[in-house]
């Protein structure tokens, strides 16, 4: 008896203490549905950039899409993923959550997809931090101007075209000229520099990322490389989305205070994405068939690079955005955009590239806006009237086919351009510490390379840096530090008239 009074109070207790909940969650309908775009009625609370839950093809999996078009009656969302499975009239609910990207130390070294997934087949990726993939550029206070090089490795690019920390430098040129050599190989010489580097493939052949990937570890690269792949057989969607990511996850690194390089490879290929995507969800098309917006495509993701004073946490991301031309137009929509957006841009040529200079820089139209505040000071002295007489070379070069007899001074400088040319060829793969280009730098504009033939350039160059690099070692050393003064520049003069000897 005392046993069922228990149960009943019990019960009183419980029903006393019962509170009904209504769980509200907004769902909508898919009324249209089609290459990766889908409208979707019923939401009317959606959010930009919201990550909308759709059906998936099975019970266990999701599949989720983003909320680009928001409009009076519908919402126009673009899929992340396979749609094949998709038909009118599916649920379609919210998640209340931008579109983000798990960010994390331990995607060092890793291959992910455009949602932060990782594709290298080595397991999950531990992570609680998540970045938006569209963020506000840091503001001009935060800011500070660009003081510290980026050494790419590259005798050319380090002398004439330097890049500095926070810098936004655009590779442009035809296909297969050498714009992805020149970033794989500034990622190379990034060993020991305390930078971390993330490379983003955008629409490229798997075979490609897979060499590229092999070629970083086979280095020691990939140490301190992140990879993001949006390969060519990937939704559009994926495609236009992964720059973004790259970005997310290098402010994740430059917000702990380190320095980041980013490169997009290449950009081109994201805006062809976007266009797809805009026709698809009936955005009114421009010049070129172009959104309206593709500017600001370009531009609120190259603003993100930049260098952060020591108030803010001192970090910098460097970005090397790749554009591709056709048949070397760089006044196209596309490249003039993104040249109006960076600061400096390094042109490859294929006139040049089938003649064998290798890398193929076209010194007349490639610049640095940031100049000489991005090299170190032996490098400023050495290298300072390389690009001007470069550049002259290249016009006498061309008006000396025409002309019989030279003055003396003009075949001076013909013959002195000559060799610097074939001084600045460069193999991939085989970027050159800072020391030893401006030793090799110092030795060609001062003359003691005047008396070897062209064709004996290289030969010559081997065998002076393995001489430096013998019995020279305290003096590389201290070029490394950056120092400069008359003993140095002496030393190094005594250095060269014992090597021509």
């Amino acid at each position: 008896m005392a046993n069922t009074a228990y149960i009943i109070e019990s019960l009183k207790k419980q029903i006393a203490s019962f509170k009904q909940e209504a769980i509200m969650e907004e769902v909508g309908s898919i009324i249209e549905i089609g290459d990766g775009i889908a409208r979707v009625s019923g939401l009317s609370e959606c959010q930009a950039s919201e990550i909308l839950e759709f059906p998936g093809a099975t019970e266990a999996e999701k599949t989720f899409g983003v909320a680009l078009n928001l409009e009076s009656e519908t919402v126009g969302a673009m899929i992340l993923g396979d749609f094949k499975h998709l038909k009118e009239g599916d649920k379609v609910s919210r998640t209340k959550r931008i579109l983000s990207v798990p960010v994390s130390d331990d995607l060092i070294g890793r291959v992910v997809n455009p949602l932060g997934e990782p594709i290298d087949g080595q397991g999950s990726i531990k992570s609680k931090t998540f970045y938006p993939l569209e963020r506000i550029a840091s503001g001009v206070i935060t800011r500070e101007s660009v003081s510290e090089p980026v050494q790419t490795g590259i005798k050319a690019i380090d002398a004439m075209i330097p890049i500095g920390r926070g810098q936004r430098e655009l590779i442009i040129g035809d296909r297969q000229t050498g714009k992805t050599a020149v970033a794989i190989d500034t990622i190379i010489n990034q060993k020991g520099q305390n930078m971390i580097c993330v490379y983003v493939a955008i629409g490229q052949k798997k075979s490609k990322i897979a060499r590229i990937a092999a070629k970083l570890k086979e280095t020691g690269a990939m140490d301190y490389t992140i990879i993001v792949v949006a390969g060519a057989s990937d939704p559009a969607s994926l495609v236009y989305l992964s720059p973004y990511t790259g970005a997310a996850i290098a402010e994740y690194f430059m917000d702990q205070g380190k320095d980041v390089l980013c490169v997009y490879d290449d950009l081109s290929k994201q805006a062809w994405a976007y266009r797809e995507v805009s026709l698809l969800l009936r955005r009114p098309p421009g010049r070129e068939a172009y959104p309206g917006d593709v500017f600001y495509l370009h531009s609120r993701l190259l603003e993100r690079a930049c260098r952060k004073n020591k108030e803010h946490g001192g970090g910098s991301i460097t970005a090397l955005p790749i554009i591709e031309t056709q048949a070397g137009d760089v006044t196209a929509y596309i490249p003039t955009n993104v040249i109006s957006i960076t600061d400096g841009q390094i042109f490859l040529e294929t006139d040049l590239f089938y003649r064998g200079i290798r890398p193929a820089l076209n010194v007349g139209i490639s610049v640095s806006r940031v100049g000489g505040a991005a090299q170190i000071k032996p490098m400023k002295k050495v290298a300072g009237k390389l690009k001007l007489a470069m550049a002259q070379f290249r016009e006498l070069e061309a008006f000396a086919q025409f002309a019989s007899d030279l003055d003396p001074e003009t075949k001076r400088q013909i013959d002195r351009g000559a060799r610097v040319t074939e001084l600045l060829k460069q193999p991939q793969y085989s970027p050159m510490p800072v020391e030893e280009q401006v030793a090799i730098i110092y030795a060609v504009n001062s003359g003691f390379f005047d008396s070897i033939a062209v064709s004996e350039i290289s030969a010559a160059e081997k065998k002076f840096l393995t001489l430096l690099q013998r019995e020279k070692k305290e003096l590389l050393g201290v070029i490394a530090k950056g120092e400069w003064d008359e003993k140095i520049e002496n030393e190094l003069k005594k250095t060269c008239e014992e090597f021509v000897k």
